[in-house]
């Protein structure tokens, strides 16, 4: 740490400080939270009620011109509304009947949370033929439009940010109500940029509640996503604060390697895991994006240092358990012996 102060300008030095420090704290914050928190509880929210005329007409009847996403349960239009404002409408396709259980979780889930990186559901809309959740826009949509967008370069220091974002959203869905939720389908599509480029976890249509004091997961038949799944909830159906971990780590691993966990080249035995737990301690340069370093680049050397960092983070929290419930947050981010 010492060493990045004194090679970078103070400007970058601070940058990298802050963010490095910011990192191990949410590991402390993971490791020992125990109680609730009040981050964001007690705001009040306000309650705008939307009728589905109002709706129809912000949206110009729901024209593809306004779709900005497609579900599996629902599609997102922006909505222009007659004051000017703009929001997102996530319209639940009725045909499904999954859809609608997704509608009916998604509120209760909502009901119970409010955080600077969740997205914030304004209101919601519902009646026998149309259910719909009406939420903030966010008007740099989904990081993985903008990570993989030719029109968007995220550097190390906003990756960076955006995965801290992501974990302080973890962290108080896990830790900050009496009432563990689990979002159960974390990935870069469920992850919405604001105008400032803040994270915001969205697409709580799956997530689940454990109730219980010493309930630390649940048995449960759902649908998540191949690829950034826990393994022991894909084998076992078994959903726990865990397997967001797992989904964490899996996005780390994309977000600085540019590389989707269904990316062709890992078929039968090579994911992307494994791909970089075999090429990282041959060097860290074998697997990253290579848009963000490059050999004759200013301060290479540090740089290079902190991606090593965040992928060994990001190993760490996909690593399986001996008894394969998968990576405990105590143990995956306990302090590694520097004499092993």
């Amino acid at each position: 740490m010492l060493l990045l102060v004194i090679v970078l300008p103070l400007s970058t030095a601070l940058i990298v400080v802050v963010t490095l420090t910011l990192k191990w704290k949410l590991i402390e914050c993971w490791k020992s939270r125990t109680g609730p928190s009040n981050d964001g509880i007690n705001s009040p929210q306000a309650i705008r009620r939307f009728s589905c005329h109002e709706l129809l007409r912000a949206t110009d009847r729901f024209s593809e011109n306004n779709l900005i996403g497609i579900g599996s349960f629902g599609s997102v239009y922006v909505a222009r509304l007659q004051d000017g404002m703009e929001v997102a409408v996530k319209v639940f396709h009725q045909q499904y009947e999954r859809a609608l259980k997704s509608f009916e979780d998604e509120c209760e889930v909502m009901k119970r949370i409010r955080h600077r990186n969740l997205v914030k559901i304004i209101s919601s809309c519902s009646n026998d033929d149309f259910k719909a959740l009406i939420m903030k826009y966010m008007p740099n949509g989904s990081l993985e439009n903008c990570l993989y967008s030719g029109t968007c370069m995220l550097d190390i220091f906003q990756r960076l940010n955006i995965m801290i974002d992501v974990a302080l959203a973890l962290e108080y869905l896990h830790f900050g109500h009496s009432t563990p939720i689990i979002h159960c389908d974390l990935k870069p599509s469920n992850v919405l940029l604001d105008e400032d480029m803040v994270a915001h976890i969205s697409d709580f249509g799956i997530a689940k509640l454990l109730s219980g004091e010493d309930q630390l997961s649940i048995q449960i038949q759902t649908l998540a996503t191949i690829g950034y799944m826990a393994p022991e909830y894909g084998t076992k159906g078994r959903v726990c604060t865990r397997g967001d971990v797992y989904s964490y780590g899996i996005m780390l691993m994309e977000m600085f390697t540019k590389k989707k966990p269904t990316d062709e080249i890992f078929i039968g035995e090579l994911s992307l895991n494994r791909w970089i737990n075999d090429l990282l301690p041959v060097s860290v340069m074998e697997v990253i994006d290579t848009n963000l370093l490059r050999g004759e680049e200013r301060f290479f050397a540090a740089k290079e240092q902190i991606l090593l960092s965040v992928l060994n983070l990001a190993t760490e929290c996909t690593i399986e358990s001996r008894d394969g419930n998968g990576a405990d947050m105590g143990w995956i981010f306990s302090t590694p012996d520097p004499n092993p």
